[in-house]
């Protein structure tokens, strides 16, 4: 057999087959168990995230409002609990209805993509035999758990205190890597990498150190015009850190108005280096937000400023990111799907997917399977059973459950669940999310990324506006790289903006979610070929010799950004056998307010 390179993968070809392969003949979803021990998603590359395929049911069903999906297989099983959503809060949820009820309830959680986890994404590089493990979303445990999130942590096996010595703060000092910028060619004329990030974004990478150069030079080593050199220079030394201004004007005043009106600033390069300075944080494009917000988010002219969190380094990450904290509460709650005793533990284990849906297990995960309608039977107030409908490899099944937890995209459920009050459903349907990506890029060595100095790097003209070196996370046997010629992953993330500077926040988030399911993954290993070989040296880096497999994450639906009003908490509201968590419901988009909302939705069910 030939080998499979990641080009076999555009377009989540061998994906969707293999998808298909498995579920073909599988009559009743009682032997979904009969998954093929080879399995295993976190191995996949090509387009992940929201993959070929994934969210296809769901369209149809909210674009077109499809109610007839063929012949529905009513199946024999009623749970105590169905989830719908396999991400973190519906893991989460599934975890603290067994705490509340007991470990003997049983419980299905379904999931439209091939994974659980949701945004919590495990990817793996096997590069040369040795495998490299990354993340294609949620990151982190940001902020000291408390409460029954840290009762949650402590019971699934995740020790706080051991990424203190796990995360290695010294390894980008030691290997001379900093913040920088990349100019490209195409936007700015001139490949050129610059040692200063002219924003304060790298400082969520614990240990990466900041410009190592002057304003002044910096400036001058820039492919922008003399003027744009002069206003960009004016930005850093008279910008926004050192004004004095009423807290209430900085809300009302927005970060280009203060870069236009009172800087002067017009010059498109600049601009456009501002616009992207604050990347996730503004979920977009950072033209509209308020000074406080951009001085908040570092954006560029808030230089220098604190680090992330003083009190609290940002180094809660696993290897997989919070995929380790996904497959903690997994096994926790199915004991035979691998080996390992506590999270860290957990690191190196291959897990079996075919245990997840067992018809033995109290708690059943069913993956490629799209609720698309959830209703009591009967009348709501009355009801002591709830019908959950979904879609697997184009077939339709129907299972009960006694309760439900709505643990998916909160704008969906308003068309999933069909007897939700008029009120509710609306206001379900005004939340937003904006699109995110993230991907993961396998390397046969980094000795580019070393010549370059490269820490973390600001790209305001490429499509992902930020490259960075893995955290540097060793633990559970797994060892982060150690020298240049061994190899890595590196992460290149995107909040895209519009094309349209200044156009309404929901209009950027419509066209750049089109465009980026639109894109096949051809358009993005093109766009990775150009971005990494116009930053790094010729002489040390050629994309066909070093790069051995790209995992990209597209999030469509990525971080929640809540809804107009107070949309968010009607949409919340509990609906009798049917309660509703993500971190939608909040909103916020965080792992521990995920875990948060779903501990209030399974405690709505009385």
């Amino acid at each position: 057999m030939s080998k499979i390179t990641r080009r076999d993968f555009i377009n989540g070809t061998l994906v969707a087959a293999g998808t298909s392969m498995l579920a073909a003949g599988t009559s009743n979803q009682a032997v979904m168990a009969a998954l093929d021990p080879s399995y295993y998603p976190p191995a996949r590359h090509g387009l992940r995230g929201s993959h070929p395929g994934s969210n296809d049911h769901a369209h149809s069903r909210a674009w077109n409002q499809r109610s007839n999906w063929g012949r529905n297989t009513e199946l024999d099983e009623t749970y105590d609990l169905v989830v719908v959503g396999g991400g973190i809060s519906g893991l989460a949820a599934a975890y603290f209805y067994q705490q509340k009820h007991g470990t003997d309830k049983k419980v299905l959680i379904l999931d439209n993509h091939d994974d659980f986890g949701g945004h919590a994404k495990r990817n793996e590089h096997t590069i040369d035999g040795n495998t490299r493990i990354g993340y294609g979303g949620s990151q982190t445990l940001d902020g000291a758990p408390r409460g029954i999130v840290a009762d949650l942590l402590k019971d699934v096996g995740v020790d706080m205190e051991r990424f203190e010595s796990a995360y290695d703060d010294d390894f980008f000092n030691r290997h001379n890597l900093g913040a920088c910028c990349y100019f490209d060619k195409k936007t700015f004329g001139e490949d050129k990498v610059v040692k200063h990030p002219f924003s304060n974004h790298y400082n969520y990478v614990y240990g990466v150190p900041g410009a190592k150069i002057s304003d002044e030079e910096a400036v001058e080593q820039t492919p922008l015009s003399a003027k744009g050199k002069e206003q960009l220079l004016r930005v850093l030394k008279g910008g926004m850190h050192a004004i004095d201004m009423p807290r209430e004007e900085m809300r009302e005043y927005t970060y280009f108005d203060y870069l236009k009106k009172i800087l002067g600033v017009d010059d498109p390069g600049v601009l456009k280096m501002a616009r992207h300075s604050a990347v996730d944080w503004s979920s977009g494009g950072s033209e509209d937000m308020s000074i406080r917000g951009a001085k908040g988010a570092g954006a560029m002219g808030f230089t220098p400023v604190a680090e992330y969190d003083p009190d609290r380094p940002y180094i809660h990450h696993f290897p997989d990111g919070n995929a380790g904290v996904a497959r903690a509460m997994v096994k926790k709650m199915i004991p035979d799907v691998g080996p390992g005793n506590n999270a860290e533990e957990l690191v190196l284990s291959k897990f079996d997917y075919s245990e997840l849906d067992k018809s033995s297990n109290a708690v059943r995960i069913r993956l490629n399977s799209t609720a698309v309608n959830v209703h009591h039977i009967g009348d709501p107030e009355s009801a002591s059973e709830v019908a959950v409908q979904y879609i697997n490899d184009n077939k339709s099944y129907q299972v009960k459950g006694k309760n439900v937890v709505m643990a998916c995209y909160n704008v969906m459920i308003g068309h999933i669940v069909s007897d939700l009050p008029e009120e509710q459903e609306a206001a379900l349907k005004l939340q937003t999310k904006s699109p995110l990506q993230y991907t993961s890029v396998g390397l046969r060595n980094w000795n580019g990324m070393k010549d370059a100095g490269i820490g973390f790097v600001m790209s305001p003209g490429r499509m992902h506006q930020s490259v960075m070196m893995d955290f540097p996370v060793s633990m559970g046997g797994y060892e982060y790289t150690k020298t240049p010629d061994d190899p890595c992953i590196i992460q290149m993330f995107s909040c895209p903006a519009g094309e349209t500077v200044g156009a309404p926040e929901l209009e950027q988030y419509r066209e750049v979610r089109i465009k980026m399911l639109a894109l096949q993954f051809q358009d993005y290993e093109d766009e990775i070929r150009e971005h990494l070989g116009g930053m790094l040296s010729k002489d040390l880096f050629n994309f066909d010799r070093d790069v051995e497999s790209i995992s990209v994450n597209r999030w469509a639906h990525g971080y929640a950004n809540g809804g107009p009003g107070n949309s968010t908490e009607i949409g919340r509201q509990p609906h009798n056998r049917i309660t509703i968590a993500n971190s939608d419901s909040a909103p916020g988009a965080d792992a521990q307010v995920a875990m948060r909302m779903a501990h209030r939705a399974v405690n709505e069910l009385g």
